[in-house]
């Protein structure tokens, strides 16, 4: 993030944002394992890999008869294999030193490329066709994978309302906030990543959960919740804690009043907020006035 952030205000602000299309399942074995071959000289371990990528998927049939049929994966690295995410970042490091080569734009047209996993951006001042070409011909051609054009685009930051989203962030230039003729990068959780955010913690405090005691609720949500917020503490996180913030607490005095036959209140004088504080609940656009009881 830090990454992308100082090269559009070096001014590298017109954006290829590419999305591959089911990366993990496309990545040839022949091409991965050349790769491997250029960086690990022990044929045992390379015997060891080349088994687990080709090891037979058996599929039952249907219908009368039952059986079942096999067949071995040319393309693909597992799901959800441990060695899976480590190999398929491995194969795009070769698209890294290509566009850092000689010939690539890094060195041709001074564009910044970012990575993580089968995640990347090119950042560039004017981003020409021949960058675009490059990296288009390079990974659907040597590297046999496929660009889903639907998705992939090219955004240009200087331009009013433009914005990128990469790994769960939104980079977008906003009006100054105290009013000033100029504008600032701002950075926050984007509203998929907050929708989703949304969508587990109502998974969390739904009708299922009334069986589990109030402080093991409260424990669990803190720990997401931190969690949550340690990874989106980049940028200006500050207004979707706010909003994430009054989220949880209203979900959690649902959960309270639906766990009860009785309506459940909170005791006498004591507004929502400070009983759900008093709870432990940690608030996170506040984290000084967290609860400590069960965080």
């Amino acid at each position: 993030m830090e990454e992308i952030r100082g090269h559009v205000l070096a001014g590298y602000q017109a954006v290829y944002d590419a999305d591959l299309k089911g990366y993990f399942d496309s990545i040839p074995h022949s091409q991965l394992l050349a790769c491997l071959r250029a960086r690990v000289v022990d044929r045992t371990v390379l015997q060891l890999i080349r088994m687990w990528l080709e090891a037979p998927v058996v599929e039952r049939k249907e219908g009368q008869g039952g059986g079942s049929r096999w067949s071995r994966p040319k393309k693909g690295t597992p799901q959800g294999g441990v060695a899976s995410p480590l190999l398929a970042n491995l194969y795009l490091h070769w698209f890294d030193a290509l566009f850092h080569g000689r010939q690539g734009p890094a060195r041709t047209a001074d564009v910044k490329l970012v990575r993580y996993a089968d995640d990347f951006v090119a950042l560039a001042k004017q981003m020409g066709t021949e960058t675009i070409e490059f990296i288009e011909s390079r990974v659907e051609g040597k590297f046999q994978l496929e660009i889903n054009r639907e998705k992939t685009r090219v955004v240009d930051l200087r331009e009013p309302g433009a914005s990128l989203d990469f790994l769960g962030y939104t980079f977008r230039y906003d009006r100054d906030r105290k009013g000033r003729d100029k504008s600032y990068l701002n950075v926050f959780p984007s509203k998929k990543a907050v929708q989703r955010e949304r969508d587990q913690l109502r998974e969390m405090t739904n009708s299922h959960q009334c069986f589990k005691p109030i402080p093991t609720l409260i424990g669990e949500l803190n720990r997401h919740l931190k969690g949550w917020a340690n990874y989106f503490s980049f940028g200006y996180p500050t207004g979707v804690y706010w909003e994430i913030d009054w989220f949880v607490r209203s979900r959690l005095i649902q959960h309270l009043q639906r766990r009860s036959q009785r309506p459940y209140h909170p005791p006498p004088g004591e507004a929502w907020y400070t009983h759900l504080k008093r709870l432990g609940l940690v608030c996170l656009a506040r984290p000084s006035e967290s609860g400590t009881a069960h965080a």
